[in-house]
C-alpha cells in the first residue's frame, strides 16, 4: 500500500484542480501502530481506517470467542479465501475453513439469497450463516474475517492502552 497511496494522491490532483474540490485519500489495510499512521500520512493520506486493531479491545462488542480467535491466530493462520459470493477475504483459518478447503462441506441450500453473486447451489456453505455463527462465537460453524496484522494481537486491552503516537 505504500506505493498505492502516492499514486492515488497523484492521480486525483488533475480532477481536484479542474473541479476545485478536495478529495481526501484514506489509507486502509495493514495499519496497526502509530508509526503506520504516521507513515501513511507522510505519503499523502488524509486519514486512515483501522479495523483489526480494535477487535481485541474491551470496548469492542464482539463476543469473547471471536476476540480469542485473534489472540490465538498465528501469521500462517491468516489466509485469503474466496467466499461463496465470489469475493476474496482474509480470514483466520479454523476447522470450518479447513473442512471447506478439503471438500468436507456439502453444497448448501441458502435460506437468505442475500446477494445475487452468490452461487448458493454449488457453495459448500452460506456466507451469511457462517458470519452470523462467528458473531455468536460459534466458530465451529463459521470463521472470523481478519486483517493482515491479526496475528499481532496478543491480549484484550482497552483502546486507551493503544500506543498510536509512537511505534506502538
Amino acid at each position: 500500500m505504500e506505493k498505492l497511496i502516492p499514486e492515488v494522491v497523484e492521480a486525483i490532483i488533475p480532477f481536484c484542480e479542474e473541479h476545485k474540490v478536495d478529495i481526501p485519500v484514506i489509507a486502509a489495510g495493514g495499519i496497526y501502530t502509530g508509526a503506520d499512521i504516521h507513515n501513511f500520512m507522510q505519503l499523502g493520506a488524509a486519514g486512515v481506517q483501522m479495523g483489526t486493531r480494535f477487535v481485541a479491545t474491551h470496548e469492542c462488542d464482539a463476543i469473547s470467542a471471536f476476540k480469542q480467535s485473534y489472540i490465538e491466530a498465528r501469521k500462517e493462520d491468516l489466509v485469503i479465501i474466496k467466499s461463496p459470493v465470489g469475493l476474496p477475504g482474509r480470514a483466520i483459518r479454523n476447522q470450518f475453513l479447513s473442512d471447506v478447503e478439503e471438500g468436507r462441506k456439502k453444497p448448501f441450500k441458502c435460506p437468505y439469497h442475500c446477494i445475487i453473486s452468490c452461487n448458493c447451489t454449488d457453495s459448500p456453505y452460506c456466507i451469511a450463516l457462517a458470519l452470523i455463527n462467528a458473531k455468536k462465537g460459534k466458530l465451529k460453524k463459521g470463521f472470523a474475517f481478519a486483517g493482515d496484522n491479526a496475528y499481532r494481537v496478543d491480549r484484550i486491552i482497552s483502546v486507551k492502552e493503544f500506543d498510536l503516537v509512537s511505534a506502538g
